[in-house]
Parts: structure tokens; C-alpha cells; sequence
């Protein structure tokens, strides 16, 4: 009994779907313009939207010109943006607003344009160019129609690209860092608190470089080492007056400390003994070019 009910509504569906075609096929050849209309907005409702978009451009030339044929563009815009072809869609939101830049509507369509691409906007790991495209469509919606009561929307459009740039950035940073390329790592990070300086990850943004900056300085060559110990007891300073409650100050202070011990350790040895220390290295680069040592130490210059 079951599979019967089951074939029985496989035939229906069949049917009907035949049924449609055939209507959707006479529909196309007819002239009766007003009858192919109404079909194309039947299936719009249908969310037929391939069939009604195909109908839809046969009549632009029919009714240009003519009060209906804003109402034929406004869902042709949305049968594109419906079936997730946000390029496209984002094109004819533009082109409307084009043809009509009067409209009641065009608040909306300017919205949708702008909108287009953030629905174009990747995953973090990619390209985030029509991230940084989205934000500024928004803020030129924003800066366009102050009262309007997508401003909101926009905003938080605006907000999420914006993190979304944000997590991209430090992913780099963090690999700079993971890949030993530490005064790489450092500068990414500082880029970062300039860039979202109201970012709630601020500090560990901060922390991050002293960190990176320290690693710096302690692969860099003897004669290097001192003036980038330096610069990581002024990240550090910089650090405690800005973040003074952060719960990574405790940690970024170890740095520091060891940054101070080192140049402590650095200004203790006396000249000749520098200059022997100098001798060394030099011997040991030169025993690393000839390929004598087993395992060359690989230093930031």
C-alpha cells in the first residue's frame, strides 16, 4: 500500500512538473505581453526564479518606458540576488538604480548593491577584496542616507567585515611569528592595534610584539642585540601605560625583565672582551660558509 502511495505521488509530481513546462514553453511564444507578465510573476512568487528572470528579460523591451517596467527590473534585480548570484545581482542593483535614481526604492537598491558584496565576502583564508569593497559601499550608503533605517544594518555589515579583516591580519602576524620571522611578526602586530585600535584584543596584540620583538633581539648578531633588548623594554613601558588591568601585563613584564637582564649581561662584558666575542662569530659564520659545521644557527640580521 505504502509503495503505491509512493508511485502515485511520483506521477502527480511528474505531471505537474510536465504540466508547467508545457504552460512555461506557451507562455514564452505568446504575444499576449500583459499574460507572459503576470506568468513571470506567478513563478517570482513560486520562487521559480531561473524561469522568471528568462521571462522578465523578454519583456524589457515591451515595456520600457512604461510605469511597469520598474516593477519588471526590481524582481529581475532579486531573481539573481534569490539564486545567490551575487555578482550578477550586484550589477543589475546598480543598473537600476541608474534608471532610477527617483524611485521610492532606490534607498533599497543602493543598500542591496553594497550589500552584494559582502554576500560576495570569503572565507578568512582568501583574497578579501570584496570585504574591504563591502565596507566601503556602507559607508558611502551610510554617508549617502544618514536617516535611513538601514544605517543599523549597515553598521553592523561594516562591524563584521571589519573582524572578519582583523582575524585575517593576525592569522599573518601569527604565522610571521610561528615561521621564525620575528621583526616581521612585530610590525604586523603593532599594524594590527593601529588598524582596530578598539579592538578588545588590543593588548594581546601589544603583547605579541613585545614577545616577537624579544625573539628579535635574542637571534640577532652580538653587535644588534643591545638596541633590540631596547626596543623591547620600550614596548613594555608603552604596554603597562596603556593596558595597566591587562591580564597579560604579568606576562609581558617576564619579557621585559629578561630584556633588562640581557642588556644588564651585555654591558658588563669590557671592550676587549667584546672584541673577542666578535672574533668568534666571525670564525664561526665563516666555518658555516665552508660547510664545517654540522648544524649553522640561523640568525635575524
Amino acid at each position: 500500500m505504502r509503495k503505491i502511495l509512493i508511485y502515485i505521488s511520483l506521477f502527480v509530481g511528474v505531471t505537474a512538473s510536465v504540466s508547467c513546462n508545457m504552460e512555461l514553453r506557451r507562455i514564452e511564444k505568446s504575444k499576449d505581453y500583459e499574460a507572459k507578465l503576470a506568468y513571470a510573476d506567478k513563478l517570482y512568487e513560486r520562487k521559480k526564479y531561473v524561469s522568471a528572470q528568462s521571462l522578465y528579460e523578454s519583456l524589457f523591451q515591451i515595456y520600457k518606458g512604461t510605469e511597469k517596467y520598474e516593477h519588471i527590473q526590481y524582481n529581475y534585480c532579486y531573481c539573481a540576488y534569490k539564486m545567490k548570484d551575487y555578482v550578477q545581482a550586484g550589477y543589475y542593483f546598480k543598473n537600476y538604480l541608474d534608471n532610477f535614481p527617483n524611485s521610492p526604492r532606490a534607498v533599497e537598491m543602493d543598500y542591496m548593491q553594497a550589500y552584494c558584496y559582502y554576500k560576495q565576502s570569503p572565507k578568512v583564508q582568501l583574497d578579501q577584496t570584496n570585504t574591504q569593497k563591502a565596507i566601503a559601499a556602507m559607508q558611502t550608503f551610510i554617508n549617502n542616507y544618514p536617516t535611513s533605517d538601514k544605517v543599523a544594518e549597515a553598521n553592523l555589515v561594516i562591524e563584521l567585515c571589519r573582524r572578519k579583516l582583523e582575524k585575517k591580519e593576525y592569522n599573518n602576524a601569527e604565522l610571521y611569528y610561528n615561521l621564525g620571522y620575528y621583526k616581521a611578526a612585530a610590525i604586523s602586530f603593532k599594524s594590527l592595534m593601529r588598524n582596530y585600535p578598539d579592538s578588545d584584543l588590543s593588548d594581546g596584540y601589544k603583547y605579541m610584539a613585545i614577545k616577537a620583538y624579544y625573539q628579535y633581539a635574542k637571534n640577532s648578531i652580538w653587535e644588534r642585540q643591545k638596541e633590540r633588548y631596547d626596543e623591547v623594554v620600550t614596548e613594555y613601558l608603552d604596554f603597562a601605560d596603556h593596558y595597566p588591568s591587562s591580564k597579560l601585563k604579568g606576562d609581558a613584564e617576564k619579557y621585559y625583565t629578561l630584556a633588562q637582564n640581557n642588556i644588564k649581561t651585555i654591558d658588563s662584558y669590557s671592550k676587549p672582551e667584546r672584541s673577542v666575542r666578535k672574533k668568534i662569530e666571525k670564525a664561526e659564520k665563516k666555518a658555516e660558509k665552508a660547510g664545517k659545521t654540522a648544524e649553522p644557527e640561523v640568525k635575524n640580521n
